[in-house]
């Protein structure tokens, strides 16, 4: 039975390891794979009530076939807090390559994959490593501004990023965009699969969605979800995701403001994990009163509800060089939902995928003019709403389904990975 070991600098609890590491891995047991994942967790084992936690996440995991180590992040003093994590991180594979034999170690973005390939580099048994890129890092922090261009810890990062993809035995990367940049020699089709110049496996895997989720949405949860808000009658926006950085909290409200100069009537639904001040401060100083909105943070298991719940969604992302490399699993669910979408063009494959499945409008521009038409040209697709949302939930099927895409190129890739051995 082939064994890999899934290496995650997030904690087991937090949302993205829920809906984008978990359910991935439940796919990889369909292979008859034996999964470890090692976490790295913020407040795991602290006290009686964190030891009962760590337990029942343990034995919940172990239910599914997953063994579950953990470690203890670090944030103060970053760099080198990061730092101590990797060394310790290295140092427990090490122990679980030569304990489980390993055949495969999974690095989920840089710092792991880091890990993995210090572990494997002081361990007589190499399994294959599989550098899961998901974004260009570097440049990520370098465009939200948390790290200077140039500066030092952009080069450093760079060094690694190098030796890793030197070191790597196969890549995943998010976007066709991010292929093309980073393999710019590898096949196109994810039909028979991509290799790099040297043959070695690159897979497309954008971020998926169990669309299982998205199956309690449906005109009596619309009704329902609608009559709790007080928007039965009412045009509703939807937007889900954090505000700052990336993300275009200004450019978001404009729109806003903009969509209620042509739909007085419209309400502003904001899922958000950001503090509501940020946004809300903004909409009211563009005309939205108490009961024109809703900020407000609900579970990812209350998510589908209430995207049910709007006739359309907003995703606004800084068209950076780093974003090539994205793929907004928000997106995903708003398709998933049967919601249209009106997306900024230079994120990753979303002006392909939305101008391809007539799915939303994707605007160059953000000005007054440029929402203005994308709403007039939003109410054209709307004319006939079912056959919109139709398409729209046939678009997440085709491209983000968890099962048939993201389910199906992972174990593909282990597949190829284990045949190289």
């Amino acid at each position: 039975m082939p064994r890999s070991l899934y290496i995650c600098y997030f904690g087991v609890r937090e949302a993205l390891v829920q809906t984008q590491v978990l359910p991935y891995l439940r796919e990889l047991l369909k292979d008859g794979h034996e999964i470890s994942l090692l976490t790295f967790e913020p407040l795991a084992g602290e006290g009686e009530k964190g030891r009962r936690g760590d337990e029942a996440i343990r034995a919940e995991l172990a239910a599914d076939g997953i063994e579950w180590h953990w470690l203890r992040y670090h944030k103060r003093l970053s760099a080198i807090a990061t730092a101590y994590d990797i060394f310790n991180g290295a140092w427990l594979i090490r122990q679980i390559i030569g304990k489980k034999k390993l055949d495969i170690l999974h690095g989920r973005v840089h710092v792991p994959t880091l890990m993995g390939a210090l572990a494997r580099k002081f361990s007589r048994r190499k399994p294959k490593l599989l550098f899961d890129i998901r974004g260009f890092f570097p440049e990520e922090y370098t465009d939200a501004g948390v790290w200077p261009e140039n500066g030092i810890l952009y080069r450093a990062a760079k060094r690694i990023e190098t030796w890793l993809m030197k070191e790597a035995d196969g890549f995943v990367v998010l976007t066709e965009k991010a292929r093309e940049i980073l393999f710019p020699e590898s096949a196109t089709s994810n039909q028979e699969g991509s290799y790099d110049k040297i043959g070695r496996p690159v897979e497309v895997i954008p971020c998926c969605v169990d669309l299982r989720r998205f199956e309690v949405v449906n005109a009596d949860s619309r009704a329902q979800m609608r009559k709790k808000l007080a928007t039965e009658d009412r045009y509703v926006m939807v937007y889900v995701g954090s505000f700052g950085g990336w993300y275009l909290t200004e450019e978001t409200a404009d729109f806003y403001a903009e969509l209620k100069r042509s739909k007085p009537d419209s309400f502003a639904l904001v899922l958000t994990q950001s503090k509501p001040e940020m946004i809300e401060s903004l909409l009211r100083a563009r005309g939205f009163n108490d009961g024109d909105f809703l900020i407000t943070r609900v579970s990812p298991g209350e998510i589908p509800l209430y995207l049910g719940a709007g006739d359309a969604a907003v995703s606004f992302i800084k068209p950076c060089y780093s974003k090539q490399a994205s793929s907004p699993t928000k997106n995903a669910e708003y398709l998933a939902c049967g919601l249209p979408i009106i997306v900024n063009d230079g994120v990753g494959d979303t002006t392909q995928f939305t101008e391809a499945d007539r799915t939303g409008i994707v605007i160059g521009e953000f000005s007054r003019d440029a929402y203005s038409k994308a709403l007039r040209d939003l109410d054209d697709l709307l004319a006939d709403q079912e056959v919109l949302a139709a398409r729209c939930r046939e678009s997440a099927f085709r491209r983000f389904n968890l099962v048939d895409v993201g389910g199906q190129r992972y174990r593909r890739i282990y597949a190829r990975l284990r045949g190289a051995q």
